[in-house]
């Protein structure tokens, strides 16, 4: 079977680019191609614009770029003149000749019979008149005919044939008979036969129906008109920038038609060679994206979800372009093209830089300019702004740090976007008046990018679950719920919290990862501690300990519990997936070693299982999760430390992250040796910023500013009065 055939050489191609190459990838991914090119397509669609040859044009159509085409239309008028040019082509036909020689022979035939008969000559001479009685010969030249002996006849006969072969051998058109027989009859005065023959000769000249024997060859006509024609030289046409075509009102010439085609101002139907082109077009765009993101950013092409996100701000795009495209700003063609520097590339390329890569953003950028050039009637000029705008764009969103940042961006696209915008017009050499135009447009995409980039991006965030810088910083917002019933309800959770979040983003700043999911997964690591607050010992605010109280077994599940308890909650508010994983790591696999202890003082050592005071992890798998994870400890651990100078704190947190790693817990958080050692020398700068040394003031010292307190809070009391 043909498909089978097919599928079994498509098979090893497909296995070639990977596993990840899906059904429902392939499905999907042809939707989104068939549906970008549909788009795009619309260019090439008949249009209901459909001028004909001698219709009056319903508007000016000027060029809106210079332009250089072999005309068709030119080239076949020219070889038309140039064949109507030819002259006829004649030729002489020996046949002519060839029938009038017969026929003297057949007349000297007759006078040679019946001048070699018996009887007188006048006899013979009657008889020569019955029998040649259309040829008007005088009694005088019967006579001699009839007298004449067979050799004289002969003679006779070859030189009236000679005469007239001659004569006839030459070209002889119609209008030439009568000077041919007259030349013919001249000749017979000058021949050499004697004068009493002549008048006869002469009378069976005249009596010869003459033809003329040019004729007209109309093969070899033909074949030099079409010789003529091919020796044309295509005609070539060249059209300038914004130079008129045809005026409104004027009727259309074939060559006006032919022009506007060639300027993609009118089509009379589908342009299907384009069509193939621009699926071709697409097709290598798509597959060289495809390529960049299968070897250099495998975390997006492994995943279908981003691939799709990605498909999707491709068709987006697409849309918005078109209908940019589809704006008419009034006057010529010239002013109209110049809606396409309004094309969002900046907002796409923002997008894909906060919700995925920068790296895939800026060959997204390259991809999204590319295709607004396609769809702006493939001018460079609008190509290089796209590229300008969208990189600019990029960097703006690097380093964002506040949703108002993203506002400000605008002002860097707008003047980004004016400059090159104004660069590229004065290199076009256009007017000030379309300049102007160019700039005002520039300053309106950077505006419309942004806002662009504003209402999708949460829309995005949600739907695809992606975590952004934007979502991060939003969290961090102290006034979130979570965060305020942590402060309201458990403040030592809270403040324990805050310094996590301290040592957390320090370190992951020293070890080049990203510090803010490090700080905003350290504020909500211990969300769970809501639901039984006073059971954490930085909650407690008397000397009662409820764990005094409770068997460690059940000290351990209480204690554990917070991890479940705070994983409910992140649902319940909807946190991102990886602050939530980062809630569920935090501990790992780690022994309650206190609990633990303690079970084994009030029982037999070996009936005590390791296992069961342990919490259920899973172990850190991200960086970040790591580094909460021993920011955690080492918060936690550093406050039970008997007067904490800077060599004891050191020695202590190196300690942590040793039990740490020499507990397995740091196996699936790829942090090596080297990143070990820059997160405890970032705890300890922290460390040391919290726990340094104050100043001792003597006694007479803090009698007088307190003296001084006092007394300004007097002044405050009788100034407010």
């Amino acid at each position: 079977m043909p498909w089978q055939r097919l599928k079994g050489l498509l098979y090893p191609l497909l296995a070639r680019l990977g596993p990840e190459l899906s059904k429902t990838r392939i499905f999907w991914g042809i939707i989104l191609f068939m549906a970008a090119v549909a788009v795009l397509a619309l260019d090439y669609m008949p249009q209901k614009l459909d001028l004909k040859v001698g219709q009056p044009s319903p508007r000016d159509f000027k060029a809106p770029q210079g332009i250089v085409y072999e005309s068709e239309v030119l080239t076949q008028k020219a070889r038309e003149e140039a064949a109507a040019q030819v002259a006829p082509v004649y030729r002489v036909d020996n046949t002519v000749a060839a029938a009038l020689t017969g026929r003297l022979d057949e007349i000297f035939r007759e006078i040679k019979t019946v001048s070699g008969s018996a009887g007188d000559v006048g006899a013979k001479a009657a008889l020569l008149k019955e029998k040649l009685k259309q040829i008007n010969f005088s009694p005088a030249s019967l006579q001699a005919l009839a007298g004449a002996d067979p050799t004289t006849v002969d003679t006779l006969r070859e030189v009236t044939k000679n005469i007239v072969n001659r004569i006839m051998g030459e070209a002889v058109p119609q209008d030439a008979l009568d000077a041919a027989r007259d030349k013919m009859l001249a000749a017979v005065e000058e021949a050499a036969i004697e004068d009493k023959f002549k008048p006869a000769v002469a009378a069976i000249i005249r009596g010869l129906e003459l033809k003329p024997n040019l004729i007209y060859d109309v093969a070899a006509t033909m074949q030099k008109k079409e010789k003529a024609a091919a020796e044309v030289s295509p005609v070539q046409v060249t059209i300038r920038q914004n130079e008129k075509i045809v005026s409104d009102g004027e009727l259309v010439t074939a060559e006006d038609i032919e022009a506007l085609q060639k300027l993609g101002l009118l089509r009379s139907g589908a342009s299907w060679g384009g069509l193939m082109g621009l699926v071709l077009y697409q097709a290598i765009l798509v597959t060289l994206m495809l390529l960049y993101l299968r070897f250099f950013k495998r975390e997006v092409y492994n995943n279908n979800r981003l691939l799709l996100l990605l498909g999707l701000l491709w068709l987006i795009f697409l849309i918005f372009a078109r209908g940019v495209a589809a704006i008419s700003l009034g006057g010529g063609t010239e002013i109209t093209r110049l809606v396409a520097y309004l094309m969002p590339v900046a907002a796409g390329s923002m997008l894909v830089a906060i919700l995925l890569d920068a790296g895939v953003a800026v060959v997204f950028t390259v991809f999204l300019a590319l295709e607004a050039g396609i769809i702006s009637g493939i001018y460079y000029q609008f190509v290089a702004v796209g590229v300008i705008s969208g990189l600019v764009g990029i960097y703006c969103v690097s380093h964002l740090s506040q949703r108002s940042d993203l506002a400000r961006s605008s002002l860097f696209l707008m003047l980004a976007g004016l400059i090159g915008v104004v660069a590229l017009e004065l290199m076009l050499r256009h007017t000030l008046f379309q300049m102007g135009i160019a700039a005002v447009l520039a300053l309106a995409n950077g505006l419309l990018s942004t806002v662009l980039t504003l209402g999708f991006l949460p829309f995005l965030e949600n739907s695809f679950g992606i975590t952004t810088a934007v979502k991060l910083l939003e969290l961090s917002n102290p006034n979130h719920p979570l965060l305020k019933r942590l402060l309201l309800e458990a403040p030592g959770t809270y403040h324990h919290s805050i310094l996590v979040a301290n040592l957390a983003e320090a370190a992951a700043d020293a070890v080049g990862a990203d510090s803010l999911l490090a700080r905003v997964g350290a504020y909500y690591h211990d969300i769970g501690k809501l639901k039984r607050p006073y059971f954490f010992i930085e909650n407690q605010v008397t000397a009662e300990n409820p764990h005094d109280r409770l068997a460690p077994t059940l000290s351990t599940l209480i204690i554990s519990c917070h991890v479940k308890d705070g994983l409910e909650m992140a649902r319940e508010y909807r946190l991102p997936q990886v602050i939530q994983d980062i809630i569920a790591q935090h501990h790992g696999a780690t022994l309650m070693s206190y609990f633990y202890h303690k079970a084994r003082e009030n029982s037999r050592e070996d009936s005590v299982n390791e296992n069961d005071f342990r919490y259920e992890g899973p172990i850190p798998q991200t960086r970040e999760a790591a580094i909460v994870m021993l920011a955690d400890s080492v918060e936690a651990g550093i406050r039970s430390l008997p007067r904490p100078t800077p060599g004891r704190m050191e020695g202590f947190v190196r300690k942590i992250i040793k039990e740490k790693l020499e507990d397995g817990q740091l196996e699936a958080s790829d942090l090596t040796f080297k990143d070990l050692s820059l997160i405890a020398e970032a705890f300890m700068r922290v460390l040391n910023g919290i726990f340094h040394n104050r100043v001792e003031y003597p006694e007479a010292v803090l009698k007088e500013m307190e003296r001084r307190k006092n007394r300004n809070g007097v002044l405050h009391k009788q100034s407010a009065g």
